[in-house]
């Protein structure tokens, strides 16, 4: 994968450099549409993605999906997760306090949130989810000052992702009721660092 552009939105206020993990060397790399659709519309078809991100369609249904974010005044970053050199996730870092999120849980000012899906099925159930979570957590803590916490809404439905929030450092903060799911409102302090 070729060294991304300027990257977009708030969240990644410069290159982040790649980190260790468990799972092996791990970086977030900015959405490029017109390199990236192809592999994000296949992996929002996915029948395990799909159950949760309802985003299946052809490259059109992802390209809306990330047309906002993409926008100049959005406070949402979308990314590619590239473990050991693959584009194998995706992620959306976001300033949860400027989200629609923010009215269902007492948002903090620049609380920071994440979304993530693994796209590559070979990398589920297998702790990687965890060790990522994990390392990117540490990334948004360690490079967005103001934040005091990362926060996330899994759907309760799913339990292999709140299991790997659980196991990631982040704690069930509250089952809060948003327009499109129950969710698991999954709070990882800037004041607690897990071990690697």
């Amino acid at each position: 994968m070729s060294p991304p552009a300027a990257p977009a939105g708030p969240a990644l206020q410069g290159d982040w450099a790649p980190v260790a993990t468990p799972a092996g060397e791990f970086q977030l790399v900015p959405v490029r549409p017109e390199h990236d659709l192809p592999t994000l519309t296949r992996w929002m078809n996915d029948p395990v993605v799909a159950a949760f991100w309802e985003l299946a369609g052809d490259e059109s249904v992802t390209a809306r999906h990330l047309a906002p974010q993409l926008s100049g005044g959005s406070h949402s970053t979308p990314c590619i997760g590239v473990l050991s050199g693959t584009p194998m996730s995706y992620w959306e870092l976001y300033r949860a306090d400027l989200d629609p999120l923010a009215r269902h849980y007492p948002a903090r000012p620049h609380d920071m949130g994440v979304h993530l899906l693994i796209g590559e099925a070979r990398h589920r159930g297998r702790g990687t989810g965890t060790a990522l979570l994990r390392a990117v957590a540490g990334l948004v803590l360690d490079h967005v000052p103001l934040c005091t916490r990362v926060v996330a809404e899994p759907d309760l439905r799913n339990a292999p992702s709140v299991s790997a929030f659980l196991s990631a450092g982040f704690r069930l903060a509250a089952e809060v009721e948003l327009p499109e799911k129950r969710a698991a409102l999954m709070v990882r302090d800037r004041t607690h660092r897990p071990l690697p």
